[in-house]
């Protein structure tokens, strides 16, 4: 057995370990020490799993766990999670096999490896089906059997290995955000004042005033020194860290953070700096340390907000949604309301949602009518009537009188919740522009020391005493954070405005596929028309059966099916108070052609073997027919989407090529195109004929992008470059879609368009700024010409010009 060399720390957290309170184990054959039961807990959680590689990966934390992680119990702390009256508030169902999701927040995620940890750990957990941790937002996304295991048990696991996480509510998110900006403002003001008050006592350096006795002098040195010494620590404390982190990690990633050159420049300003000053000897360079803190502190805060506005996921979405709701105490008997935070509200109970007011959750309307905007969640623009019995949702607006409702989801439960469920995932990829762009500019920041160490050498020999000077001039003048901001400003914003338009972008390629399209391919019902088609006229084709009888058998073979002209031949049957029948056998659905049970089969003409009914135009067809040959036909009248005509202008003037490719009868499709001005156009195709539609244009060259409403369209949704799934009644997570669109008019796909190709535009404009400044900052910087508070002046207002010109694309 070999002894552990790593003297008196601990191997977990690196604490010292205080006499008497040593934890020993032995772990792959070593002797290791802990601090404490909670360390020496998580090793051995971490090493049974044989995941102790994560120790050569990890940036070393100094927090202590708690003690209670020695045990395989779930503390009190975390057993509520598992009270069934909050699974609702803190999961969502997925699938039909029972199975839940939920969104945590994690805590005390540092770097790659705390991920890699983290995923691997919870995937070996029984019941876990899919783990998705996003290390930008800090989320983690998990799929699990609540049969196997709880979310209790997900939130221990998560401890066990020295993390902290617990479910997102997305009402709480506001005040985080609130949070963030109040402690950085706060570094801001402490940095500010910092800088007023030592270039007041610089001044009389600047002006040359040789009254101030050698005494003053040094009084007024060590004043600055005492006033800078909080700027470095506190305000630029994040900085320092970011910094060591990006150095700690660098034999893993092989790229350095652009706060490696910012923190190296403050370090040795000030230690330089403090060298002069105890000396008695050259510049105190404090002057120049504050006001780079302050002015990069304040591009930052302006980058925060730009951020936050823009922001296309849940936390957008979170703000549209208030901290507070009137929830009704005893319902019916009282009318007595009590303000609550909308956290505390549970199924079931009675809300008072006045005029004026947010929904705060999903619910019935049980009291007063009311006309809801629902432009949030659909991209309607148009109030929506609301009835006694209707469904509400949070986030929507009521506008027109007081209501009630009572609340039948919470939490992670609401439809709003789902959609920033979506909206998340477009961070889990991205974009190849970005990828490229933090690529490149951690080579930069390597390339920015060597050039910055190799003219202080220089300068060394040519002039000692503006060695130092020149090397704080180039590392704080060049500006690898105008680089690395150029394309990830642009495309927050950009996808907080598509968001606005009723556009929700789940991956992340789609703006910068939109730019790429070269063909565009609309699916017909449901997607070019509303798919709300109306029954127009019924045809009998044999004697024997009255129009009730057809109508009885084909409503009863439409049953629970979902596609368009299924819904109106139930809806005809209904209005007709048609009785359905008792089909002998079960009904069979043939993907894209109709339906079949015992002798009789409903679908398409070629599905039916018959010849299509006379009238040809703008009306869809369904024949009903059975051994002995046809029996009936059903003749549907559809109406254009709206905003198609903007659509195709906007495809027609980019020189996107348009195609409609649909599974109706030849003649209809033909009738449509001309109608509304498609010169390619395919009819009776199956779901297999519109992949193979793609797959042969993507063959010769060509960049799809397809228009689908995801019921029938799933094969050619995920045969696209960019695919957009009209969302009004497609099972999202099967459509296979990069995009949802929640609008009913397809204008805001025209808008996305013109916005993907300004995002382009202005990204280009971003890298261009940031490489010409560069060019022109770095010689100067060299040559010591500027001085290192000119310099910090520069970089920062480098880095504000690329965040205000991506911020120009929130009202696009």
């Amino acid at each position: 057995m070999h002894s552990d060399a790593t003297g008196n720390s601990c191997y977990h957290c690196g604490s010292f370990i205080l006499p008497g309170h040593s934890y020993e184990l032995e772990l792959s054959g070593i002797n290791r020490k802990f601090c404490c039961a909670g360390c020496l807990a998580i090793a051995q959680t971490i090493h049974g799993e044989g995941l102790e590689v994560f120790y050569a990966r990890r940036v070393q934390s100094s927090d202590k766990p708690a003690a209670y992680l020695a045990f395989n119990e779930i503390p009190d702390s975390l057993a509520p999670y598992d009270d069934p009256s909050l699974i609702s508030r803190y999961t969502r169902p997925i699938g039909e096999d029972g199975n839940l999701e939920t969104t945590l927040r994690l805590e005390k995620i540092r770097c790659a490896a705390c991920v890699w940890l983290c995923e691997q750990h919870l995937q070996r957990i029984p019941g876990i089906n899919d783990v998705q941790i996003n290390y930008v937002s800090q989320k983690v996304k998990v799929a699990f059997s609540p049969e196997k295991t709880s979310l209790a048990r997900l939130l221990f696991e998560i401890e066990r290995i020295g993390y902290e996480a617990w479910p997102f509510e997305p009402s709480l998110s506001l005040d985080r955000s609130k949070i963030e900006r109040r402690q950085l403002l706060t570094r801001l003001g402490v940095a500010l004042l910092g800088m007023m008050q030592v270039m007041m006592y610089a001044w009389p350096s600047y002006v040359g005033d040789s009254d101030i006795t050698l005494e003053y002098d040094l009084l007024l040195g060590w004043t600055s020194w005492a006033l800078t010494v909080p700027v470095i620590i506190y305000s630029a404390g994040p900085i320092f860290k970011a910094a060591w982190r990006s150095v700690a990690s660098f034999r893993q990633t092989h790229i350095l953070g652009m706060d490696v050159p910012i923190a190296l420049a403050l370090a040795l300003a000030f230690s330089a700096g403090t060298v002069n000053l105890v000396t008695g000897s050259g510049q105190g360079y404090f002057d120049s340390i504050t006001m780079f803190v302050a002015f990069i502190l304040a591009a930052r805060y302006i980058e925060l907000l730009a951020r936050q506005d823009a922001q296309g996921g849940a936390e957008a979405l979170a703000k549209q949604l208030p901290a507070t709701c009137e929830r009704m105490l005893h319902y019916p008997v009282s009318r007595q309301v009590e303000i609550v935070p909308v956290i505390n509200c549970n199924p079931g109970e009675v809300l008072l949602i006045p005029p004026g007011d947010i929904v705060p959750a999903d619910g019935i309307l049980i009291e007063c009518e009311s006309s809801l905007d629902e432009s949030l969640l659909t991209g309607e623009s148009k109030p929506i009537d609301k009835k006694i019995g209707d469904r509400v949702y949070a986030g929507t607006h009521n506008i027109l009188n007081p209501m009630l409702m009572r609340i039948d989801a919470v939490g992670q439960s609401t439809r709003i919740a789902g959609i920033a469920s979506l909206l998340d995932q477009a961070l889990q990829a991205k974009p190849l522009m970005l990828s490229l762009a933090e690529k490149w500019a951690g080579y930069f920041v390597g390339f920015l020391l060597v050039v910055a160490f190799l003219s202080s050498a220089i300068w060394w020999y040519v002039d000692p005493s503006r060695a130092w000077t020149v090397l704080v001039s180039v590392l704080v003048a060049s500006c690898p954070c105008a680089l690395s901001l150029a394309v990830p400003t642009a495309m927050a914003a950009a996808q907080g405005a598509v968001t606005k338009l009723g556009l929700l972008i789940i991956r992340g390629h789609v703006l910068e596929g939109l730019v790429k399209a070269t063909d565009l391919v609309l699916d017909k019902t449901g997607t070019l028309t509303m798919g709300q088609p109306e029954l127009k006229e019924v045809y009998i084709a044999r004697p024997e059966f009255s129009r009730a009888d057809v109508l009885s058998i084909a409503a009863s073979m439409e049953l629970g099916q979902k596609h368009p002209l299924a819904l109106s031949l139930l809806r005809a049957a209904e209005a007709e108070n048609c009785l359905l029948k008792n089909l002998a056998e079960p009904v069979t659905n043939q993907l894209g052609k109709g339906l079949s049970s015992g002798v009789y089969r409903l679908g398409s003409s070629v599905w039916v073997d018959t010849q299509q009914i006379v009238q040809e135009g703008q009306y869809g067809q369904v024949h009903l027919a059975d051994d002995k040959g046809l029996i009936a036909g059903f003749l549907f009248l559809d109406t254009p989407r709206a905003g198609l005509e903007k659509l195709l202008t906007a495809a027609k003037s980019r020189k996107i090529t348009v195609h409609l490719v649909s599974g109706d009868d030849p003649k209809t499709v033909a009738w449509w195109a001309h109608q509304v001005g498609i010169k390619r156009y395919k009819g009776a195709c199956s779901p297999e004929d519109k992949y193979h539609y793609i797959e042969n244009l993507q063959k010769e060259g060509h960049f799809v992008w397809a228009i689908g409403d995801g019921i029938n369209d799933a094969p050619l949704l995920a045969r696209a470059d960019v695919s957009i799934a009209v969302g009004a009644g497609a099972p999202l997570a099967t459509a296979g879609a990069d995009a949802i669109l929640t609008a009913s008019s397809l204008a805001p796909l025209a808008q996305s368009l013109l916005l993907a190709d300004k995002t382009q535009r202005i990204i280009k404009e971003n890298l261009i700024w940031a490489l010409v400044y560069n060019l022109l900052a770095i010689p100067a910087a060299m040559m010591g010409w500027v001085n290192p508070w000119v310099a910090g002046i520069g970089m920062s207002l480098s880095s504000l010009v690329v965040t205000l010109n991506a911020w120009r694309l929130r009202k696009a």
